[in-house]
């Protein structure tokens, strides 16, 4: 086998265990870059909106909450993320809503690591978030 052979065999391996081997990231665990996914919470009262992040194919996010909305960027590195808030619209809400608002930016920008299983994402930091993936 000469050295074109033996380079073609090895990369083609390569390619075969990246798709094949448990370490190899398949589709389902990576970040879902140029989705659609909403916080896998119940309503709350007052309003009958459910978070949802709708994250573009460079990490830049477009955030509609209980009551405001906005804009943000996600950097991502392996299993470690980055939330940064962009500016929010303030729309007239309830005190309550405009909290629980803020309290979700809080807890994105706090957001150190994340996980993926199926349609569902997780991001890890002071308060942990859950959200399922739009898959209709």
């Amino acid at each position: 086998m000469n050295f074109q052979q033996t380079h073609r065999a090895v990369v083609a391996a390569a390619l075969l265990c990246i798709g094949l081997c448990p370490n190899g990231a398949s589709a389902s665990e990576q970040f879902p870059f140029g989705l659609e996914m909403t916080l896998d919470v119940a309503p709350k009262p007052g309003s009958k909106r459910i978070p949802n992040l709708e994250i573009g194919d460079r990490g830049e996010v477009q955030l509609e909450l209980w009551c405001k909305g906005g804009e943000g960027q996600f950097s991502v590195a392996g299993n470690t993320v980055v939330f940064v808030a962009g500016a929010m619209q303030d729309r007239a809400c309830a005190p309550e809503l405009a909290a629980a608002d803020d309290a979700l930016v809080a807890a994105l920008s706090a957001a150190t690591n994340w996980t993926r299983q199926g349609d569902f994402v997780s991001f890890t930091g002071s308060t942990p978030l859950r959200f399922h993936l739009n898959t209709n």
